[in-house]
């Protein structure tokens, strides 16, 4: 349920899926309504008749194309990684491949279907079109693929930024219904007339309820409401930080050979920033130290939680 719980109000976002699928005619709906119960001395009319039945028969065998569109909320969003050929060295050495987040991403243009399996095992074409971004947001890079036999891992690194991660071409929002005008830009005085429940209300509008959840008294929503919806461009709108990463590492006699499963004999790692000393630090059970920020782009990332540029760093 949206905004039911501290989870959804912060990692919780909107997303359109439009779905095309083949499937068979409805032959049913295509029966003629003619008697066929015709006399001999009508038999050019029958013959007429059962020629039409065969052709939309026929018609009925063919598959047409169904689309749909419904919008879903998601907590997460799961990119799938290419598979790209690994090489070696001249020392003998894999060579791992990488892919920049922006080719990642293409899943969620827009425009791109991509392929999907419904339930039942049916293919499909889904295209994604994001409509709201959430305050912080959890991309889950899918690396493992299990077939029949084992669990394979995907090793490509997708290179992406630490900082400054600007998601606004990917993002759609809704259109005004037909024969309505896009309301007057708010002014000042119009904050300061507002009554309570409308300052919450433009306060989560743009993504600030923490704020409305723990001001006190009236002054302190208008204060609020002043700073983070309107002196704050609307270019950080959908701009992210990084704050975590996740990464899964595996031995390096585990490939895709299936000598054994990379999920079982793999080993995590988290990167974290300490925004005190905005330092990074790599953690891995209860061993803690320092790392350069570059190094975390080239990790192979299984889960990335950013941050929206502009958010109270108290949050």
């Amino acid at each position: 349920k949206p905004r039911s719980s501290v989870i959804q109000d912060i990692f919780q976002g909107r997303v359109e899926v439009t779905t095309r699928q083949r499937k068979r005619r409805d032959r049913d709906a295509d029966n003629l309504d003619e008697d066929d119960r015709l006399g001999s001395d009508d038999e050019e009319g029958y013959n007429k008749i059962m020629e039409e039945r065969e052709r939309r028969k026929a018609e009925g065998d063919k598959l047409v194309l169904e689309e749909t569109t419904q919008q879903t909320h998601f907590l997460q969003l799961t990119l799938d990684i290419p598979e790209k050929p690994l090489f070696k060295d001249d020392d003998g050495g894999l060579v791992i491949p990488q892919e920049p987040l922006v080719s990642v991403l293409r899943k969620f243009d827009g425009i791109s279907f991509s392929d999907a399996i419904a339930k039942g095992g049916i293919p499909q074409k889904r295209r994604y079109r994001l409509k709201e971004l959430p305050n912080y947001l959890i991309l889950h890079l899918a690396r493992f693929k299990k077939n029949n036999f084992y669990t394979e891992k995907n090793p490509t690194i997708v290179a992406f930024p630490v900082k400054n991660l600007d998601l606004s071409e990917y993002v759609f929002p809704d259109e005004p219904k037909a024969g309505t005008k896009p309301p007057p830009p708010t002014t000042e005085a119009d904050v300061r007339a507002m009554s309570v429940k409308q300052l919450k209300k433009r306060l989560a509008k743009h993504h600030r309820s923490d704020i409305a959840k723990t001001a006190v008294s009236k002054s302190e929503l208008v204060e609020a409401c002043l700073e983070f919806t309107m002196s704050l461009p609307q270019v950080l709108q959908n701009k992210y930080d990084l704050v975590a990463n996740i990464t899964h590492d595996s031995p390096p006699e585990v490939g895709r050979e299936g000598k054994r499963d990379p999920l079982e004999e793999g080993s995590y790692r988290c990167h974290v920033q300490h925004r005190a000393v905005k330092k990074w630090y790599e953690i891995q059970d209860l061993h803690v130290r320092e790392t350069m920020p570059q190094l975390i782009g080239l990790s192979e990332s299984y889960v990335l939680i950013f941050e929206r540029q502009g958010l109270d760093s108290n949050v």
